[in-house]
């Protein structure tokens, strides 16, 4: 009887961990302030401002989004700047799409999630939430970069590393090679939308 009452709290137990997941975002509250940190992508290259993923995810979750944005940047550039941010701003929740200009310039891939984990451990230091997007590589069918998934894997991060390579696959979502046109950056503001509500930052 004993034992069999062990292989059940056991059970219930291991149901317990299975239903939780490291990967769930805090709720946000209302007020609160997502910092959109990143590249060319983020700052809506291909588009205006208004039109930025930023911009629609702001009138989508009704929370302010402050584009952080830096076209051209490469990850070495960014680590500086994005640690001044964090803590000027200290927002609530951090989107961190970069990394795209080191694959494109052929950056060591080891060097780039360098920068990125030095990114999310300043952030995690304050615990900042992080919602990771990964950039793909350079061929065209490609699937984001494996740093991604390792960085997320290891900082239990909620990871997005299907967008952007799913939309610059579509012609009719982009404005040049690298660059989304405005159907493109709300595609990706509905993602992630809906990887937050997924997610429950939000209702």
């Amino acid at each position: 009887m004993r034992k069999e009452l062990q292989i059940i709290v056991s059970i219930l137990l291991l149901l317990m961990l299975l239903g939780c997941s490291d990967d769930r975002l805090p709720k946000l509250d209302q007020g609160a302030t997502i910092l959109a940190f990143g590249d060319s992508l983020t700052a809506g290259v291909g588009t205006n401002k208004e039109k930025s993923y930023p911009a629609q995810l702001s009138r989508m979750s009704r929370f302010e989004v402050i584009n952080a944005g830096v076209s051209g940047e490469t990850t070495r550039q960014g680590v500086t700047r994005f640690k001044t941010l964090v803590d000027d701003l200290y927002p609530d929740l951090i989107i961190l799409l970069e990394g795209g200009n080191d694959i494109l310039r052929n950056y060591p891939e080891s060097e780039t999630k360098a920068n990125l984990a030095s990114m999310i451990k300043h952030a995690s230091g304050k615990q900042i939430p992080i919602v990771l997007i990964g950039v793909p590589k350079k061929s065209l069918f490609s699937s984001s970069a494996s740093f991604y998934k390792e960085l997320a894997d290891e900082y239990q991060l909620v990871l997005d590393d299907e967008s952007i390579s799913d939309i610059i696959k579509s012609p009719s979502l982009k404005s040049d090679s690298v660059h989304f046109n405005q159907a493109g950056y709300q595609e990706l503001a509905e993602r992630i939308f809906q990887l937050l509500k997924s997610n429950g930052a939000i209702d």
